[in-house]
């Protein structure tokens, strides 16, 4: 199995900024994309922005220009640096990997436990 460890979330004034990370272990084979959800309350799951393994990105249109996912130096982990947070940006944050585990045959979704993304007005 693998395992999603997420830090960074807490309470932050609009216009603040806020950095989000998830570090993947466990039986990892291979991992085909990492990336951020996130689900408001009262809310579907939505997704905020993933990273490909080659390095491409994809995001939210309410993100685009505030938001910015990476990868770190250190196998497995992604950063998510959020910039003029909004309090509409109001949280609980979810990483997300496709994954292929050791012993598997097909790449499924992991998910971390959420940390929660609160910003005043």
């Amino acid at each position: 199995q693998v395992q999603l460890v997420e830090s960074g979330g807490g309470l932050v004034q609009a216009g603040g900024s806020l950095r989000l990370s998830c570090a993947a272990s466990g039986s990892i084979f291979s991992i085909n994309t990492m990336g951020w959800y996130r689900q408001a309350p009262g809310k579907q799951r939505e997704l905020v922005t993933i990273i490909g393994s080659g390095g491409s990105t994809k995001y939210a249109d309410s993100v685009k220009g505030r938001f910015t996912i990476s990868r770190g130096n250190a196998e497995n982990t992604v950063y998510l640096q959020m910039n003029s947070l909004k309090p509409e940006d109001t949280a609980v944050y979810y990483c997300n990997a496709v994954a292929l585990s050791f012993g598997s045959t097909r790449f499924v979704d992991f998910w971390g436990q959420g940390t929660q993304v609160t910003v005043s007005s």
